[in-house]
């Protein structure tokens, strides 16, 4: 249980916030972010205007559509497109919910208003809400705004907790788009959550340590997340053991260039995952 919520916001939230985000964007070269102040940004689409306005999520596919288009020379389905930004955007959100807790040990709570998409570039601009958990030994325990709790394993619950109240009401809008029911959906959430973590392990070169914070997040399902993070080692011809894992929900990407579905993908053999390793 929490130790304490104090509601009445000074900034130190926000502050420390805008910080780790900042650093994140600095560190994880995929995470195409920015932080701006409350009332500070403008234009695009807010995660809040998806869920709630079906021409805004039109817009949110028909972009991702274009981009895919202008990528890769194919005009995607619709079905696929909804597919594509989900993923984009489910990463996005594992990144700057999961980065926090895996830096710092603290989980933001990020509204759907707080966080706003660009359509045309994808570039994501979020501003730092006054509200966190952490655990009772951080500075900011105590400040207004901070949710505080005693053990690793309540605040590793909070993440979960937290991104799946962010999520929920977009996967209920972009599913009947996407073509894909509550497990597909629910297994994509929790793949970019792992795969948020695991790159930003990567990058700062703290692989294994990365590997073991994301299987500590999901050790196994915990609903709604139908799947552990499930990490695996494949041997290399020079006896080298390189980490891999299966993705539960699908990216599609296959479906775009069928003959270089993701490394992670279900369709990707053991023998074309080292390949590509090696390599």
């Amino acid at each position: 249980m929490p130790v304490a919520l104090k509601t009445s916001p000074d900034g130190a939230v926000a502050q420390a916030l805008g910080g780790v985000y900042r650093r994140l964007a600095d560190v994880c070269e995929a995470l195409d972010v920015r932080v701006a102040r409350a009332g500070a940004v403008r234009g695009g689409v807010t995660a809040a205007e998806l869920a709630t306005d079906r021409a805004a999520l039109d817009a949110f596919v028909e972009a991702e559509a274009v981009r895919v288009h202008d990528r890769y020379g194919v005009r995607p389905r619709p079905d696929i497109a909804a597919s594509r930004a989900l993923h984009d955007y489910a990463w996005t959100v594992g990144m700057l919910m999961g980065g926090p807790w895996y830096l710092e040990r603290r989980v933001p709570r990020i509204r759907p208003e707080d966080l706003r998409l660009d359509l045309a570039s994808g570039a994501y601009t979020i501003t730092p809400g006054s509200e966190l958990a952490c655990l009772t030994d951080d500075p900011v325990a105590g400040r207004p705004g901070a949710l505080t709790f005693l053990q690793e394993e309540q605040l590793r619950a909070q993440l979960r907790m937290s991104l799946a109240e962010h999520m929920r009401p977009l996967l209920a809008a972009i599913g009947p788009v996407a073509r894909r029911r509550s497990r597909a959906l629910w297994g994509m959430v929790s793949d970019d959550l792992v795969s948020a973590l695991w790159y930003v392990g990567r990058m700062l070169g703290q692989e294994s340590a990365a590997i073991g914070a994301a299987t500590d997040v999901l050790p196994v399902a915990v609903p709604p997340y139908p799947s552990g993070a499930d990490f695996r080692h494949l041997t290399g011809s020079d006896g080298r053991r390189h980490p891999t894992r299966t993705r539960t929900g699908c990216c599609m990407f296959y479906a775009i260039r069928p003959a270089e579905a993701c490394s992670t993908c279900p369709r990707t053999g053991d023998a074309e995952r080292l390949r590509r390793l090696e390599g």
